[in-house]
């Protein structure tokens, strides 16, 4: 202070100082006088910091809740789930999943142990029931997710078949009172399955037609399988989609649309939609709301396949048959391999046997009950690098009504996906926003310009996973591919690494030995959680956000909660009496 009481510097010259210091420093030259506090809270000043600290390019706005910038570093400071509280260690092998209950009182774990454990989530985590399936010729579990009322528990698995062959198998398990209510037969086991609603869950098979073309059918199966009656069906086919290149549908999960116009955080803010309009994964519309297209004529034939049928002298309206019946009897040798005609043929096959797509997706009336069906799938290789959509609509959602597709026509045996997203790479996760807006996918990138002559060859994949945000209600890529996260297993050893989004965050696993958490509107990454092993599995509470379960190879279960949720925790310390007041106690004495 001068001499008459006023300040020696004025608050411009203290700005421009202070902004030569970090944000733990602002803080404490607060605490000199009344003055530097109101300079150390000025909003400039904050919003200088911000950015500097984070290093978030300037073209981005404020997080649209925040009220200033002051509370929005501190947001991300101090509520990311990022200290180490608890770490679980009943299980005895790898741990693969983790999943949440709805009402978040619950959590359930998978493992290569065999056993699925249902824990109690309070303040100190502890072991409810723990279920083993070996004794259903189960090798391990990998997968569980519960019901919309927590009552039941889905639980996916690698079943063990005849002569030591592999499937995959999903057993639901009472919450009520940990009794097994049915298994359902799931092939392959890396469908995993999930819940279509409160007592219906989606499950899948494979039929071989040849070496490299396959159909996969999704079952709608009833969670109560006891019910023995004639006129109640407990199982019903949903769809039925051929495969080529040998690739399969995995991966399936559930997107409901309801809540499309009232997402809990919106992504698509100016700057970061015309970096979208540059995005190198391609979408494909594949259905069709006007007439006028549904007016037109039957899509020709691809080159390739007509060359081929110009070839042998076949019409391309009826040559399917005619191609058939000369291949078989010897008197057609087309000059491509056995792989390549099986493709042709597959594909020509499927064209003229497909039931035509839904309408458009992105007509989908925000108040409707419709749903969609997302999977990976693909049609160069085997490894999964597109994703599947399709509409469910309200009448499928239950097992009554035809049971076999009977009310298909006779030419009619494959339905067809209503959007496909190519992802350039191999799929190795996958996880909705908790309002369903946003599909979340981890991939590992091919090369650029790479070209794929064998469906049993996949090209090489990269270390890097990029973590893909999609818009589905415009089914377009929204904001950068986020990074920091790494895998090293090669294509054909490639594994799941599961990802959880919460309503500021998202995390995911990776083979680094590391769990990562961004922040979703900010595209930043905040923390990077230390295990033993690779990290499989992240698991946010879906009413605490600032309480995250991360789960490894290292077969343990890390608790994680946020500096700010730990300080809550922590009993209030006795406060110290003040020097003069025990000065002043002891003269009196």
């Amino acid at each position: 202070m001068a001499a008459g009481g006023g300040p020696l510097l004025p608050d411009s010259v203290l700005y421009e100082i202070f902004l030569y210091l970090d944000h733990a420093d602002v803080l404490s030259v607060g605490l000199v006088c009344q003055q530097w506090r109101a300079v150390a809270r000025d909003e400039f000043l904050w919003k200088e910091l911000f950015y500097r600290y984070y290093r978030i390019s300037r073209e981005v706005p404020r997080h649209p809740a925040a009220v200033s910038w002051y509370d929005e570093f501190q947001r991300l400071y101090d509520t990311i789930p990022c200290v180490e509280v608890q770490a679980l260690k009943e299980h005895n092998d790898q741990v693969l999943h983790l999943s949440f209950s709805h009402s978040g009182c619950l959590f359930a774990s998978c493992s290569k142990d065999c056993t699925v454990k249902i824990w109690s989530n309070e303040l100190d985590i502890s072991l409810q029931h723990s279920s083993n399936m070996r004794p259903y010729n189960w090798s391990y579990t990998q997968f569980s997710q519960f019901n919309s009322d927590d009552s039941l528990l889905l639980v996916s698995g690698v079943f063990v078949g005849p002569h030591n062959s592999s499937s995959g198998e999903i057993a639901v398990i009472s919450m009520e009172n940990f009794t097994l209510l049915s298994r359902v037969r799931n092939k392959p086991y890396d469908v995993f399955g999930c819940w279509l609603n409160e007592t219906n869950l989606i499950s899948g098979n494979l039929h071989r037609i040849g070496r490299i073309t396959s159909c996969s059918v999704l079952w709608l199966n009833n969670a109560f399988q006891g019910i023995e009656s004639e006129n109640v069906n407990v199982v019903k086919r949903l769809f039925k989609i051929q495969n080529l290149n040998a690739s399969t549908i995995r991966t399936v999960m559930v997107a409901d649309c309801s809540r499309y116009d009232s997402p809990d955080l919106l992504l698509d803010y100016e700057e970061q939609l015309a970096a979208s309009s540059t995005s190198t994964c391609p979408v494909f519309d594949l259905g069709s709301d006007s007439e006028e297209e549904e007016a037109k004529p039957k899509q020709a034939p691809e080159p390739a396949v007509q060359e081929l049928l110009d070839d042998v002298g076949v019409p391309a309206e009826d040559g399917l048959q005619q191609l058939f019946d000369d291949i078989m009897e010897g008197r057609v040798r087309p000059a491509m391999t056995d792989t390549e005609l099986e493709t042709k043929v597959a594909e020509l096959f499927v064209r003229n046997r497909t039931k035509p797509p839904e309408l458009n997706l992105l007509s989908t009336d925000s108040n409707s009950k419709t749903k969609y069906l997302i999977f990976t799938t693909g049609c160069l290789t085997y490894s999964p690098h597109q994703i599947g959509i399709k509409r469910i609509l309200p009448h499928q959602m239950t097992t009554a009504g035809p049971v076999l597709g009977e009310e298909r026509r006779s030419d009619e045996f494959f339905d067809s996906l209503d959007h496909v997203i190519d992802i350039h790479g191999h799929i190795i996760g996958m996880g909705l926003s908790p309002d369903h807006r946003y599909l979340y996918v981890n991939s590992r990138a091919w090369p650029r310009d790479c070209v794929i002559s064998d469906p049993m060859q996949p090209p090489p994949i990269a270390e890097e996973i990029d973590l893909h945000v999609f818009d589905l209600k415009t089914m377009k890529e929204v904001k950068r591919a986020l990074r920091a996260h790494r895998a090293y297993t090669p294509n054909e050893e490639c594994f799941f690494i599961f990802l959880d989004v919460s309503r500021d965050f998202v995390a995911s696993g990776a083979e680094d030995r590391h769990g990562y958490i961004w922040d979703r509107h900010y595209n930043i990454c905040l923390a990077k959680l230390q295990h033993d092993n690779v990290v499989n599995s992240v698991a946010f509470s879906p009413v605490e956000q600032e309480l995250l379960l991360t789960a490894s190879d290292d077969a343990t279960i890390k608790v994680w909660r946020s500096p700010r949720a730990v300080r809550s925790q922590q009993p209030p310390r006795p406060r110290p009496r003040k020097l003069l007041f025990s000065w002043l106690l002891n003269q009196k004495s």
